[in-house]
Parts: C-alpha cells; sequence; structure tokens
C-alpha cells in the first residue's frame, strides 16, 4: 500500500477530492492510504504557536523548527523521504511522480508565512520541489496536485493501464487532438484519418499532431524530445 503523509497548518483541507472517484474506490481497497498531521498538535505552549519573525529582519514569518521538528521525529520512519514545498526546490514532473509512486510511504510539508527555517532543511534531511514558477499562499494545494498525479500512476487505480501510455508527456510530447462522437458537431467533421480503420495511418497522425503541438506550446518540451 502506498502511503503519503501531509503535515499542515490547515488540515481541514484533505482528503477533499481525493477520496472521491477513483481515488476513493482505490483507499477503500487500500491501494494507497493518507494520514494528515497537523504541525499546531506539536506545539507546547497555550496559544499553539507555530511560527516566529525571522532573525535578521525581514517581512512575514517563519515555522519554527522546533515544532515542525517534533511533528517530522514523531511521525517519520527511517528511510522515507520528505519533501517541503517550495518555489526555491526542483520542479515536479511526469518522471518524478512515476519514481515516486514506487516509494512505499512519501511526506509532504505545507509551507505557510515567509517559509520554514533553514535548519530544519539540513537537519532533517528534507529535499525542496515545486510544481511551477508561482507562488501559492500555502502548500495544501500543491501537495493534493503531487498527490494527485502519484495516485492515478498505482496500480489498480485506473483501469485501462494502456490510456496512461498514451498521456501528455509519457514520450516527452504533449497529447494528440482527441474526439469523439457526434460525427458532426456545429459543422465540425472528425478528421477523416480517425474514420480509415488504418491502425499505423491513426498512430502517424497522432504522432504528428503531438509534435506540432509541442514545437508551438512548448519549445522547452521540443527541444529536449528532438535530443532523445
Amino acid at each position: 500500500m502506498w502511503q503519503a503523509q501531509v503535515f499542515t497548518l490547515y488540515p481541514e483541507v484533505f482528503p477533499g477530492p481525493l477520496n472521491k472517484g477513483l481515488y476513493g474506490k482505490a483507499l477503500l481497497k487500500k491501494i494507497w492510504n493518507l494520514k494528515v498531521v497537523n504541525i499546531r498538535d506539536y506545539a507546547e505552549d497555550k496559544h499553539k504557536t507555530v511560527d516566529d519573525t525571522p532573525f535578521g529582519g525581514g517581512s512575514g514569518m517563519l515555522l519554527k523548527p522546533d515544532v515542525l521538528a517534533k511533528s517530522i521525529d514523531q511521525n517519520i520512519k527511517n528511510g522515507e523521504r520528505i519533501f517541503y514545498l517550495s518555489p526555491k526546490g526542483k520542479k515536479f514532473d511526469q518522471k518524478i511522480a512515476k519514481d515516486l509512486s514506487k516509494e512505499k510511504c512519501i511526506n509532504l510539508i505545507c509551507g505557510h508565512f515567509e517559509g520554514i527555517d533553514e535548519r530544519i532543511l539540513t537537519t532533517r534531511n528534507i529535499e525542496e520541489i515545486s510544481i511551477g514558477d508561482f507562488i501559492l499562499s500555502g502548500g495544501e494545494t500543491a501537495a493534493l496536485v503531487i498527490i494527485d498525479s502519484i495516485l492515478r500512476l498505482l496500480p489498480g487505480v485506473i483501469g485501462n493501464d494502456m490510456s496512461k501510455k498514451d498521456e501528455s508527456f509519457e514520450n516527452g510530447l504533449l497529447e494528440y487532438p482527441q474526439y469523439t462522437k457526434p460525427l458532426i458537431w456545429e459543422k465540425k467533421s472528425v478528421p477523416e484519418v480517425l474514420l480509415s480503420g488504418d491502425h499505423a495511418k491513426i498512430k502517424g497522425w497522432r504522432l504528428s499532431q503531438s509534435e506540432a503541438i509541442t514545437r508551438d506550446r512548448r519549445p522547452d518540451l521540443w527541444q529536449k524530445y528532438k535530443k532523445n
């Protein structure tokens, strides 16, 4: 069973959409599990203080290392990977999602305020990871994105495993256009090649479409694709 453990100041965000549909069924089948740790439960003062001002001045507050370390030490086993959701982190992508789907458990720390004390990152061997070049008010939504992208890779979660092989990023390209019934809609018809029954032609058309879309919309991916 694959497990995600989330460290957050706002546990009410979880599990949210993760206990619905296919993921909900997989949860009942014990294919995966989610544990939510409320960081505030590990603060020792009566006000449950989890943050303080940064040394050297500056705006905002930082998560205290002692409180966060206590929540980590009492919930994480040796050898488990820990990730802090941070714009400074390594960019999360499909390759990382695949790698993490092979872990037994991953731990995600949802940051808030101006960040967390740097010492916690080094003393607990925490990896920083980012879902994109933008800023969120907290790490909860980023954690949901990461868990979502991993769950669909777990065996038994999605019924048709073949569908995953044709998705965007699986071969380094964006996905080709898709069509379904009706055959003609608002005077627009489905491309003739998809009606031909010639699987080789269809495969070639889909590849050419994926290449054209990737070249136009994601030049960075296109350059990587050409090198491989």
